[in-house]
């Protein structure tokens, strides 16, 4: 008896097809191993009432094409919904309060446009699909060509059995579920880039075409709002100028900001480098006075630190460094160019005035500025 076996417990022999339990110790196999496992076999087909008859098979035919149709209804009002809904309209909505209009027609909308294909695929598969189970045998990897000639035929043969050709309400809205889908995911994808640049970045403030009035506004500081005079800006020294106008909008005043801002400063016009790009910033600028874009064009931060005895702009962002000695050319840092320069001059009163506008984009470096 083993130490295993239960006080009063015979151990019984277990058979070669029995498990052994472990009460039992240890047991001695007679190894012996079955030659060959019985075939289960598959049970018997059961036939579907769309099988046995047409009108079953009809029944279930126009039930999927009524779900693909009701998938084709929540694509159209996806794309209602998103071309003509308001954004800002809202409605009450049980348990959940009040929601976005638009919001609510467009997840209704995607949901009914995925629900209808799945449950018009799985309804179709579940009634009119062949169902009848197929028993495979191991063959080699590669199959021979008459095989593979033979699975040709048998695709093609599934898709005859499907009933897809003969049925053409089925392949009508199918076909229209199925092609409209992508649509919802189309129509986000450019929807959601936004309008176009056009020229917003090559268009400031100190342009005619966006404050209505002359293009020589005078150079305004910022935020007192008062005008500046040449004698106002001695060596060393900087300003953090607007257009004249844009301090007193009302609408759209930090867009307009953000890409008209500019730094004045005044060099000895000794300092300026004797070359193309030095020669063109001292004659771009008065009695030494330049002024140029506040927007590093790297990726738009504020350009606000100014080395009196480099003449340096940098970016405390990501480092970028211009000089201004050679027109803002880059010495250092990810910046793709240099700052644009704004013309200055005086008008008769003795301010200082814009002559033009920036002659180029401002601000980061864009796929048409390269």
């Amino acid at each position: 008896m083993s130490e295993h076996t239960p006080t009063g417990a015979q151990p019984e022999e277990p058979s070669g097809s029995e498990p052994v339990r472990l009460d039992q110790g240890h047991v001695q196999g007679t190894g012996g191993v079955p030659e060959q496992f019985a075939n289960p076999g598959l049970p018997p087909h059961v036939l579907r009432n769309a099988d046995l008859d047409e009108k079953a098979a009809k029944r279930a035919e126009r039930q999927v094409a009524l779900l693909f149709l009701v998938s084709i209804f929540g694509t159209v009002l996806f794309i209602v919904a998103y071309l003509l809904v308001d954004t800002g309209t809202q409605v009450w909505v049980p348990f959940t309060n009040e929601m976005s209009l638009s919001n609510l027609l467009l997840g209704l909308g995607l949901s009914l446009s995925l629900l209808g294909i799945g449950l018009g695929a799985v309804h179709w598969a579940k009634t009119l699909m062949p169902d009848t189970e197929v028993v495979e045998m191991r063959h080699p990897m590669r199959s021979q060509d008459e095989d593979r000639q033979d699975f040709v035929d048998t695709m093609l043969e599934g898709g005859e059995s499907s009933q897809l050709t003969r049925r053409p309400l089925l392949k009508a809205t199918f076909g229209g579920a199925m092609g409209l889908f992508a649509l919802p995911l189309l129509v986000q994808l450019v929807g959601s880039l936004g309008p176009l640049p056009r020229n917003d970045l090559s268009v400031t403030f100190w342009d005619k075409s966006e404050n209505g009035k002359s293009d020589k506004l005078r150079l305004m500081r910022d935020p007192e709002n008062t005008p500046i005079k040449p004698a106002d800006v001695t060596i060393g020294s900087v300003f953090h100028i607007q257009p004249e106008g844009l301090l007193d909008l009302h609408h759209g005043k930090l867009e307009q900001m953000s890409k008209a801002s500019v730094l004045l400063m005044r060099l000895n016009p000794k300092d300026f480098q004797d070359t193309d790009r030095g020669r063109k910033a001292r004659s771009w600028g008065h009695e030494g006075i330049v002024a140029y874009s506040k927007v590093c064009t790297h990726v738009g931060c504020p350009v606000g630190l100014y080395e009196q005895t480099t003449h340096h702009l940098l970016c405390p962002c990501h480092q970028s460094t211009f000089d201004v000695t050679n027109d803002c050319e880059i010495v250092f840092g990810p910046a793709g160019h240099p700052l644009p320069q704004l013309k200055v001059g005086v008008d008769s009163e003795g301010y200082l005035i814009a002559d033009q506008p920036f002659q180029e984009p401002v601000g980061p470096s864009f796929w048409e500025r390269g």
